[in-house]
């Protein structure tokens, strides 16, 4: 059996009546009783020591980015440079010079105006090319950026008096052959798709479905005709018919471009001007284009120069990391815009 608890009874007061004083409490440890003398001085050292230490940690990472970044764009500098110095070294003996025209013809495209006229140029003033073969693959693009191609390989032509031959490849239609046209002999292949001549302004159009669906097209604009060409919004006929008079127009300036650059060659016929498109062969026969040969062809055959050296400009490992670098600052910068509020543009 287990004993019984008795409870617990205050201590008894001794003869005087008094209480026994309780035990004092130990003293802290962090007590300045549990240190040494002079342990402020001590913590306030580690604390200085510490922020000094930060401090140069912090300089040390600053130096070390901005010596990055000195690198990285040395050696922009250097890529550019070696490519140049290679090319230059390259251009000493008699050659063909070679622009290639590839893709969609556009602002900010590899085959713009911009890249394709420096190009043409530089070929053109380095005394060992013997002439300029425009090597072209394209289905065509802007109409303003091929003109100023055009009226750029007529003023090259007149000023180096230099050949210039277009040597087609796959496709050389619509604005492409807007380029080819000014061409002194434009070669191209037994399969090659040569033509289109003609303009288009293509599109869709939305009013229909959204009615189906019962969605409401909120668009203001000053101007009753600003907003014609939304997909979303109606087009009257007398919109229409101003976008059709443009077309027109423009393609009326194609047609006399053809004309000015093929001269007596041309074959007229109905279709010539009507957008549709020919084999290398049947371009032959119109007079669309006047031989067949491929760019080693017209190198060895033609030029007495079978070297080729290519002139296009293309995109190096410098100026890719130097465009995405320059991607993501923008992307940064768009960011803190959007918290802007929006506001009305000319566009």
């Amino acid at each position: 059996m287990s004993e019984p608890k008795h409870p617990s009874y205050p201590p008894a007061p001794d003869l005087w009546g008094a209480q026994p004083a309780p035990p004092s409490p130990p003293a802290p440890a962090s007590s300045p009783a549990a240190h040494a003398p002079g342990w402020e001085r001590e913590v306030l050292e580690k604390l200085v020591l510490g922020t000094l230490a930060e401090q140069r940690a912090a300089r040390r990472w600053r130096t070390l980015t901005r010596l990055g970044w000195l690198a990285f764009v040395a050696f922009l500098f250097w890529m550019m440079m070696s490519q140049d110095m290679a090319a230059s070294s390259q251009k000493s003996k008699p050659h063909t010079a070679v622009v290639s025209i590839k893709g969609e013809i556009a602002a900010g495209a590899d085959a713009s105006a911009e890249n394709i006229m420096a190009a043409m140029r530089t070929a053109l003033e380095d005394r060992g090319s013997k002439a300029l073969v425009l090597l072209i693959n394209s289905p065509g693009g802007s109409p303003v950026q091929a003109g100023i191609i055009n009226d750029e390989i007529v003023r090259l032509k007149a000023k180096h008096r230099k050949p210039i031959y277009a040597v087609v490849e796959e496709t050389c239609a619509s604005a492409a052959y807007y380029i080819a046209a000014a061409a002194d002999v434009i070669y191209v292949d037994k399969a090659s798709i040569v033509g289109s001549i003609g303009v288009l302004m293509d599109g869709f159009g939305f009013t229909g479905t959204m009615d189906k669906l019962g969605v409401e097209r909120r668009l203001l604009t000053a101007g009753e005709n600003k907003g014609f060409l939304d997909p979303f919004s109606p087009q009257s006929e007398q919109q229409r018919a101003y976008a059709q008079t443009m077309l027109d127009h423009i393609h009326q300036q194609f047609i006399a471009v053809v004309q000015a650059g093929r001269g007596d060659r041309l074959k007229p016929t109905e279709q010539m001007f009507s957008g549709l498109f020919w084999t290398g062969p049947q371009a032959i026969e119109m007079g669309l284009a006047d031989h067949l040969g491929s760019v080693d062809f017209v190198a060895r055959e033609v030029i007495k120069a079978e070297e080729l050296i290519d002139y296009t400009r293309h995109e190096n490992v410098a100026e890719r990391l130097a465009k995405r670098f320059g991607v993501a600052v923008g992307q940064g910068m768009a960011r803190a815009l959007q918290t802007q509020a929006a506001v009305p543009q000319l566009r």
